[in-house]
């Protein structure tokens, strides 16, 4: 989303999601003033609004599948896709992924905060999944810190294939940002294509993991 679109979003969506949903925040302080990818876990489609919640007002953007949906479904999806200048991923092409990592640099080193959710889809049984490496790739092509989050309560609100029940019970822990500083240098001696560029990115996703995990274990318990 455009400077614009984002600060609209939070002027409708901001406060009623604070006031209807979110039951608890922790770490907002460790938001940063400027772009980040946002690394959480996912465990239902509400985990939009808590991610763009997190985002707005400054514009930011989704990395967010299109290999699912028919007809009106489809058709409402691609409008929000649109309308919120989302990164499309048919995670089953090579293709669309390539070109989907393509945007989100250009549009991370244009300044935008991107939400990634690196387990690659919802968890349905709630059980946090190992991260891809696709996180670590688009950290070392752009340097751009990771804000790892984690949500609790969104699965409850909007279960998969679910009706959608409103709810104060939604939990958000912000970790401080990641840098991967070292990785980086070593990544940038590297052919990206090659097998140490491949293992520094899976390094990175399982690093990242390990902090969204710690980060819902503090708001689960």
């Amino acid at each position: 989303m455009d400077s614009f679109v984002a600060t609209i979003s939070k002027m409708i969506l901001g406060k009623p999601i604070e006031k209807l949903m979110i039951k608890k925040i922790i770490g907002r302080e460790n938001i940063p003033s400027g772009g980040f990818i946002l690394a959480s876990n996912h465990l239902s489609h509400a985990d939009w609004f808590a991610s763009g919640y997190v985002c707005a007002p400054k514009k930011f953007t989704f990395l967010a599948q299109v290999d699912q949906y028919k007809g009106f479904k489809k058709l409402w999806r691609n409008i929000i896709y649109w309308w919120g200048q989302i990164i499309p991923i048919d995670r089953k092409s090579d293709e669309s992924k390539k070109q989907a990592m393509e945007r989100a640099v250009e549009m991370l080193k244009n300044g935008y905060r991107v939400i990634i959710y690196p387990e690659g889809g919802r968890a349905y049984d709630g059980v946090l999944r190992e991260f891809k490496s696709g996180v670590g790739n688009l950290y070392l092509q752009t340097g751009v810190p990771i804000l790892p989050a984690a949500f609790s309560g969104t699965r409850e609100i909007l279960p998969p294939h679910g009706k959608f029940k409103l709810k104060k019970i939604v939990r958000i822990n912000i970790g401080k940002p990641l840098d991967f500083a070292k990785e980086r240098e070593i990544a940038s001696k590297l052919d990206r294509h090659s097998h140490a560029y491949h293992g520094l990115c899976a390094d990175i996703a399982k690093r990242i993991e390990e902090e969204v995990r710690h980060l819902l274990g503090e708001i689960e318990n």
